[in-house]
Parts: structure tokens; C-alpha cells; sequence
């Protein structure tokens, strides 16, 4: 029964840990703002209208809107009842067991890690077709890393090396500080959005949007695309749109009243994000075709395709601002859960140390850095990125679990917060989760299952003797 310990509850939230407590609800909105705003509504938009949903994109981002919901709401009540730096992994230790939580911390290592090194390769093309349109564009040997087959004679990927630099220094020196340059980047994007949708308000012709619901094909591969089914299947494509919003509650141990503030950051930045969501695929579909979407940057296209070209490269800029907010607090989430794990003993607790100075886990956010410089760098990830999608969905089966079952085993536990009309939205967060697991590709499982055994070796040879919970067992 050890493998299902779980850890005490710290019912006062404020109790020291190191970390420095700067941040207040505002900053954890354009946290979870920074986190999902991103390649979701500057790429994904027009893909899934062109191939999936059409103008019904709309629908889409309603129905993964209220997936989403299911989970944000269960995050909003363990963030403020049981809190900490973990996230998931924290409330599954208290609700699940060591087991389930090492599990879950696992998957949101691969998570984070990978989703900060592909947006970083992402981000990276923005920057040199930026470059590229004043003349300064990087030859490919410094675009590519030495093992993309696709590009052979690349060295590295300068520019995504060099923003993972920049991003681990800012997180260095310390929470508040990223917490600031975040919101800058967010005003900017906020800024490119709010001008695309002033411009395209103007030039919108309802013939676009008809049909609604395109009729549905079939392609020469069997796959179905349009009609009611390419809306469901464009919300499973576009629900990893929303992801970033759990990031929020890593931020638990640096909030200043994290009882009041996470439900704000967490609930608020979903709430932002998944109305701009649907007002920007509706005015991108009334604008442009739906079938001309599936283009790499489609709102900065659909700007160009009604001769706007400054607003397209304003909101180029916007694309760079929201891919740069989603590396930072996506690579400041992984440094706090390797953190939480790490002091729980279940990793190296030389990684659980707090720098004085800034009140960060320098550690943690030295070697993260290290391993995501070399894959942004050097490693072609191709269709490795949709292993991230696994992790954040096993996450929200989690959360959603643990509301269901703390309301069982710790009834007195106190709930600032709590998940309206539970069980019920907790179990639909569950069911919707494991329904979008089964859109993921077979690759992506098998990729899965080789991450998982490695770290169950990790477990079984090195953490479960090393948890703080084994040794007064021990003594």
C-alpha cells in the first residue's frame, strides 16, 4: 500500500517555502492569458476550419470551451484548498496516492518540456520571416538542427536556442520580473488581436459563411472531414488550443492570497481567452474562405487577402509576442513541477533548493533549460510535440478525479472554492478527456508508453525509496 501513501494536506496555504510571494490575481490572468493565447488562435484557427469544422469552427471552440471548463473549475477548488507549487501532481499526492501523483508529474515534465521546445522551433520561423522581410534573414545551417532529415547541413537553430537563453535568465532572476515581462508581451498580442478584429469587422461577407456546417467528405484515405462530425472532431483539434490555463496553479506558493486569487487567474484567463477564441474564428471565416485557411499564419494571411497589409504585420508581431508569453510561463511551469517533486523526494532534492536572492529554484531552472536548449536546438520533434497532448489530458482526468474523491475521504477540508454541481462536472471533465484521448494517433501512444516505462524504472529504482514519506518508515 505504499505505492498509494498519500502526502498531509497543508491547510494553511500561506505557510513559507522558499518562494517569494509576488503575484496577485491580475498577474495570474495574464499568466494563464500567456499560456493560451498562442499558437492556438494565430495557426490552429485556420487549419481546423480548413479541414474540419468550416465556418462552424465557432461551434467548435464552444464545445471545447465547456470541455475545458469541466476541468478549470475542478483545478479552482483543489488550487485554493489544497494549493502548492505541483499542480496536478500535488493534488493527486493528496487525493490518489504516490503512485498515481509520480505518474502524473511525469506526464507534465514531458509536457511542458516538449510544448516549450516545439513552440520555441515555431516562434523561431516568425522570427526569421521577420527577419527575412528587412533583409536579414539567418542562412538554413543556423535553422536547423544537425539531426533534421529534412533539412540536412543544419547546425542548430540559433533562434530557438537563444530564446530558451533568454527565458531561463528572466526566470533566474526571479517571479515577479517574468511575471512583468509577461504582461508586456500580453498587452502586445492583446493589441494585435483587438486590431484584427476592428479591421475585419469591417470587411466580413456572410456568403463565407454559408454553408454553416460544410456537407461532410471522405478522403482517398477513409478519413471523414466536415458535417457534424468534423465539428466534434475540429473541438478535439482545437481544445489543446486552451491548454496553458492549468499552468496557473503551479503558481500557487508565489500568489499572495492563493485562496481568492488562483479560482480569479484560473476561471478568468479561460473566460478571456475562450471569447476571443470564438470572436476571432468567426470574423476569420467571414473575412476569408474557410478553404484557403490551412495556411501556417492565417489571421496575418486573412489581413493580407483584404489588402491590410499593416495590420498583417502588426499582427505578426502579436504571433511573436504569443508564442514568446506561451515558452515563458509553459517553461515556468515545468521548473515549479520539477520542483515540488524534487522537495517531495521523489527526484534529486538538490534540485528543491531556493536561491535567496531572487526566491526561485535556480536548479530546476538550469537544468530544464539545458535539455530544452539542446531539442530546440538540435532535435527535429515532428509529431513527438502531440505527446504533450496525453500529458495535459491525463492531468485533467486527475484533477477532476481528486475533487471527486477529497469531497469523499476530507469533507471538512476547507473549500474557498468549490466546483459547482459536483460530481457531476468533475466526472463530464473526466469523460471528455478520455473521449479526445482517443483522437490522439497510435505514434503518440507508443511514444507515450516508452516515457511512461522510463519512468517507472525511475520510480521503482530511485523514488519510492527516497520519498519523504519512506523515511519515518525507515527510522
Amino acid at each position: 500500500m505504499s505505492l498509494f501513501r498519500t502526502k498531509a494536506i497543508n491547510t494553511d496555504l500561506m505557510s513559507g517555502s522558499g518562494l517569494k510571494r509576488v503575484l496577485g490575481a491580475f498577474d495570474l490572468t495574464l499568466l494563464g492569458i500567456g499560456a493560451i493565447i498562442g499558437a492556438g488562435i494565430f495557426v490552429l484557427t485556420g487549419i481546423a476550419a480548413a479541414v474540419q469544422s468550416g465556418p462552424a469552427l465557432v461551434l467548435s471552440f464552444i464545445i471545447a470551451g465547456i470541455a475545458c471548463a469541466c476541468a478549470a473549475l475542478s483545478y479552482a477548488e483543489l488550487a485554493a484548498s489544497v494549493g502548492g507549487a505541483g499542480s496536478a501532481y500535488g493534488y493527486s499526492y493528496a487525493g490518489l496516492g504516490e503512485l498515481p501523483a509520480w505518474i502524473i508529474g511525469w506526464m507534465l515534465i514531458l509536457e511542458y518540456t516538449v510544448s516549450v521546445s516545439a513552440v520555441s522551433v515555431g516562434w523561431s520561423g516568425y522570427v526569421n520571416n521577420a527577419l527575412q522581410a528587412i533583409g536579414y534573414g539567418l542562412p538554413d545551417f543556423l535553422m536547423h538542427g544537425p539531426f533534421d532529415k529534412l533539412h540536412p547541413g543544419g547546425l542548430i537553430n540559433l533562434p530557438a536556442a537563444l530564446i530558451i537563453v533568454t527565458l531561463g535568465t528572466l526566470l533566474v532572476i526571479g517571479a515577479k520580473v517574468s511575471a512583468r515581462f509577461n504582461s508586456i508581451m500580453v498587452v502586445i498580442k492583446l493589441i494585435a488581436i483587438a486590431i484584427f478584429i476592428g479591421v475585419a469587422s469591417f470587411h466580413v461577407d456572410p456568403a463565407n459563411w454559408h454553408p454553416f456546417i460544410p456537407p461532410m467528405t471522405t478522403d482517398a484515405d477513409g478519413v471523414n472531414h466536415f458535417g457534424y462530425q468534423g465539428v466534434m472532431a475540429g473541438a478535439a483539434m482545437i481544445f489543446f488550443a486552451y491548454i496553458g490555463f492549468d499552468a496557473v496553479s503551479t503558481a500557487a506558493e508565489e500568489t499572495r492570497n492563493p485562496q481568492r486569487d488562483l479560482p480569479i487567474g484560473i476561471i478568468g484567463s479561460l473566460l478571456i481567452c475562450t471569447i476571443l477564441y470564438i470572436v476571432v474564428s468567426a470574423l476569420l471565416t467571414g473575412i476569408v474562405h474557410y478553404d484557403k485557411l490551412n495556411v501556417p499564419s492565417p489571421v496575418a494571411f486573412a489581413m493580407l487577402q483584404i489588402h491590410q497589409n499593416w495590420a498583417a504585420g502588426i499582427i505578426s508581431i502579436g504571433a511573436i509576442a504569443g508564442l514568446t508569453t506561451v515558452m515563458l510561463v509553459l517553461y515556468y511551469a515545468l521548473t515549479r513541477v520539477f520542483f515540488a517533486i524534487a522537495r517531495d523526494g521523489l527526484l534529486p532534492q538538490f534540485f528543491s533548493k531556493v536561491n535567496a536572492g531572487s526566491g526561485s529554484p535556480v536548479r530546476c531552472i538550469v537544468l530544464t533549460g539545458i535539455v530544452i536548449f539542446f531539442l530546440a536546438g538540435f532535435v527535429p520533434l515532428g509529431n513527438l510535440v502531440e505527446v504533450t497532448n496525453i500529458g495535459t489530458l491525463g492531468a485533467f482526468c486527475v484533477v477532476c478525479a481528486g475533487v471527486v474523491m477529497l469531497r469523499r475521504t476530507r469533507p471538512e477540508l476547507p473549500r474557498p472554492f468549490k466546483t459547482p454541481f459536483s460530481p457531476l462536472i468533475p466526472v463530464l471533465g473526466i469523460g471528455f478527456s478520455l473521449w479526445l484521448m482517443t483522437y490522439l494517433q497510435k505514434e503518440t501512444w507508443e511514444a507515450f508508453a516508452i516515457w511512461l516505462t522510463a519512468g517507472l524504472l525511475i520510480y521503482f529504482g530511485y523514488s519510492r525509496s527516497h520519498s519523504e514519506l519512506a523515511q519515518p518508515a525507515q527510522e
